[in-house]
């Protein structure tokens, strides 16, 4: 057994100065390959969105960052939305309010299977609406969307397919929920923000942790210690002091929602291709 011991304090207190210079690097760099003109974001009010929309402008400038605000007054507290447009007005940047609750009823209408009670399944929409949205503004200003996943919610398979989860380009990726909030301390998001809960604003009242049942700082303890550390699960409580119960049930989520990381799912062409150019070779013998 291990005699070390971590804590969260080992995860968090890191070098914020080369976190922000290393993922401005790979902003710029990744931005002129790609040949497009700016970034845009997706602002929600909450931490995650916060970090990334202030690490776009720190990095390639005000001019080149567009951001998108897009409550759903039926799930979106007003503070939510105050926050995001206060923070985009704090660096001087552009942005836009795109309220999507009749997009959202609009769909449910139309699909012969759909209902508001469907609170999974509608949430979800909310999700995949927005990302249409933020692609739309993409193409119109030649654009990259900018993801706002953070690495815990990223090996959690916290996130909508194609929703908050799908983007151009997902610097924090590299950093767990608990850093993700010291690194806007660093970066100078309002702590009003850097301290609020965790919430995908999905339906009323959606809170990340209650949904989840874990805490964020036991979450990112236990993928510390397996994925960085590399220590075998037996052991990984009596070295985080996070319960056995706890390390069990995130390491489940994570191996149960690998499919939402994997991307999509395609048969091997070889046997369909080798058909083919079987019968094109015959045609070629027969002359």
């Amino acid at each position: 057994m291990f005699s070390l011991r971590i804590s969260i304090d080992d995860i968090v207190n890191i070098d914020y100065g080369f976190v922000e210079s290393y993922l401005s690097r790979f902003l710029r760099s990744s931005l002129a390959a790609s040949g497009m003109k700016g970034f845009v974001v997706g602002v929600s009010g909450g931490v995650d969105s916060a970090v990334a929309y202030a690490l776009a402008v720190r990095s390639v400038g005000v001019d080149r960052v567009f951001a998108v605000v897009m409550p759903d007054k039926n799930v979106t507290p007003d503070d939510d939305v105050k926050d995001a447009v206060n923070l985009v007005e704090g660096f001087g940047g552009r942005y836009d309010v795109v309220e999507i609750s009749d997009i959202v009823d609009a769909y449910v209408k139309k699909i012969p299977v759909a209902s508001h009670g469907d609170v999974l399944a509608v949430g979800n929409l909310r999700a995949r609406i927005r990302m249409c949205i933020l692609y739309y503004y993409a193409n119109k200003f030649n654009y990259l969307v900018l993801g706002t996943s953070d690495r815990s919610e990223y090996l959690l398979g916290y996130f909508t397919k194609y929703g908050d989860g799908a983007s151009d380009i997902a610097p924090l990726i590299v950093l767990f929920k608990t850093q993700v909030r010291r690194f806007g301390e660093f970066l100078g998001v309002p702590q009003k923000i850097v301290k609020k809960p965790s919430s995908p604003r999905l339906w009323p009242d959606h809170l990340a942790e209650k949904e989840l049942g874990l805490r964020y700082e036991d979450i990112d303890l236990v993928f510390f210690a397996f994925f960085d550390l590399g220590l075998p699960v037996n052991e990984i409580p009596s070295v985080t002091g996070v319960s056995d119960d706890v390390v069990k049930k995130v390491l489940h989520r994570y191996s149960t929602t690998i499919h939402k990381r994997s991307g999509v799912l395609m048969p091997d062409p070889k046997p369909v291709v080798e058909q083919i150019v079987s019968s094109v070779y015959q045609k070629i013998r027969r002359g």
